[in-house]
């Protein structure tokens, strides 16, 4: 048997090939958008890719099936995911057989109602199972969230049978493999590490210690994640006709950006919070390609029906960020900025900038009684309440265009996150609506670093 995992950190996804090298057949499970990976690594050791196997309709996603599809490998799904492309119906209990490797579909709803897990097996070496590809039912110290599909705590109740009855009656030493790690909104509070075990999961994950089904659903209730806007269009776009359709994004010159965004298009920039911070286009909304969720977080500020210019690090960035908005099936971007912002100085046309406040100069300032700003704290009501800066105010990120008029406008505003990012993308979004943002650098990690006292 031959098996990989491939993680993609800027969404907290992992998906899988797994295969016999001896009969030069495989399979992958919950491919992402860019397959290239999986061709490579399957020319490179004689595999014929067969199938691809979707645990569910994913939502924060754009599939790759269809470009396998394309490759010549049958799309294989459980017979309640109600798809509109030709694929291989499945249902619990079913076998998928690739040579020595039994792959049997285990149907775990909760998270969507289609869901499946794998159970793997190695029959050259026993029939028993020697892993478990659990989707996004079971994760590294996690399980999933239960509302992307039908009423949450109907959901729960769901997951928590489906944990129950067919996960956790597999052996403990059985090897997990998740469809998501840490960066993935698709459930709470998971782990960045790739796998685990059933015993140890069973042992140290937290919510799998809740032994009864109302207490299961009564926790899972308690902390849900915000749901990102764009989770409905990428299921639909998941359960549709195979999508293959590559973006396309062209050169623009600074004559050309600058028609667009006055024409009502949207600057992404994607470098920095210092260095947008320190210079960028009048409007621009910032999301550092480099930082975790990068895709999710720009499609959460970006307007749906707007169009989308990019201002990059570098030109050399270009495939990175058009991969990453790809696979969120964000398809309205026009072109990127040629040269950066560089063009755009030299042209003489207006920047903006937004200061980047040291802690300590905040903290003073507090201290003594004299705070010009208003502290805007972006982060998820979670962190807010593990500690906060005293006299904050809390609106999550993705929730300020719509709250903005709970925003005083009779002082400046300082933002603040975890550790910078997503407060620069707030200033960004106050900036665009008229107010004088700073951005405090190094958010709560360096408050909390250099000693300073929070408010629980």
């Amino acid at each position: 048997m031959y098996f990989k995992q491939f993680l993609r950190e800027d969404l907290g996804c992992a998906s899988y090939l797994v295969g016999d090298t001896d009969a030069g057949e495989c399979v992958v499970v919950d491919p992402q958008w860019d397959v290239s990976d999986y061709l490579r690594v399957a020319a490179d050791k004689g595999l014929r890719i067969t199938h691809a196997i979707e645990t569910h309709n994913h939502a924060d996603h754009v599939s790759g099936h269809g470009k396998l599809a394309q490759a010549g490998a049958q799309v294989a799904i459980h017979e309640e995911a109600g798809v509109e492309y030709p694929h291989l119906s499945l249902k619990d209990g079913d076998t998928v057989h690739v040579g020595v490797v039994s792959i049997k579909v285990l149907h775990t709803p909760g998270h969507r109602p289609e869901h499946i897990a794998l159970s793997i097996s190695d029959t050259s070496r026993a029939d028993e199972p020697w892993l478990v590809l659990t989707g996004d039912s079971l994760f590294v110290g996690d399980v999933a969230r239960p509302d992307l599909a039908v009423e949450a705590e109907e959901g729960a109740a769901l997951l928590y049978r489906a944990l129950q009855d067919r996960l956790l009656s597999l052996g403990d030493g059985v090897e997990v493999y998740p469809a998501h790690v840490s960066g993935s909104l698709c459930g709470r509070s998971m782990s960045a590490k790739g796998s685990s075990t059933i015993g140890f999961e069973r042992q140290y994950n937290g919510a799998l210690k809740v032994r009864d089904q109302d207490s299961f659903v009564g926790s899972l209730m308690g902390e849900l994640p915000p749901q990102p806007p764009h989770f409905k269009r990428i299921v639909e776009r998941n359960r549709g006709p195979f999508y293959t359709e590559e973006l396309v994004v062209r050169a623009l010159s600074v004559e050309e950006v600058d028609m667009l965004r006055r024409d009502g298009a949207i600057v992404l920039d994607t470098r920095s919070s210092e260095a947008f911070g320190g210079g960028h286009i009048p409007g621009a909304l910032n999301v550092d390609m480099h930082k975790d969720q990068f895709p999710t977080r720009a499609s959460w500020v970006l307007p749906p029906d707007k169009d989308v210019v990019l201002v990059l690090p570098s030109d050399d960035d270009l495939g990175r960020v058009v991969s990453s908005m790809a696979a969120v099936g964000q398809t309205v971007v026009k072109g990127y900025l040629l040269g950066g912002m560089a063009t755009w100085d030299s042209s003489g046309r207006h920047i903006e900038s937004v200061r980047q406040l040291p802690v300590a100069e905040l903290h003073e300032r507090i201290e003594a009684g004299s705070n010009p700003y208003t502290v805007l704290d972006v982060r998820e009501p979670s962190e807010w309440r593990e500690g906060h800066i005293e006299g904050a105010i809390n609106i999550p990120f993705h929730q300020l265009a719509s709250h903005i008029d709970e925003v005083p406008s009779n002082k400046p505003v300082a933002t603040v996150c975890g550790a910078g990012n997503r407060s620069s993308i707030a200033a960004s979004i106050l900036k665009r609506e008229g107010f004088e943002p700073v951005n405090i650098a190094g958010g709560m990690d360096a408050w909390k670093g250099a000693g300073y006292e929070v408010k629980l």
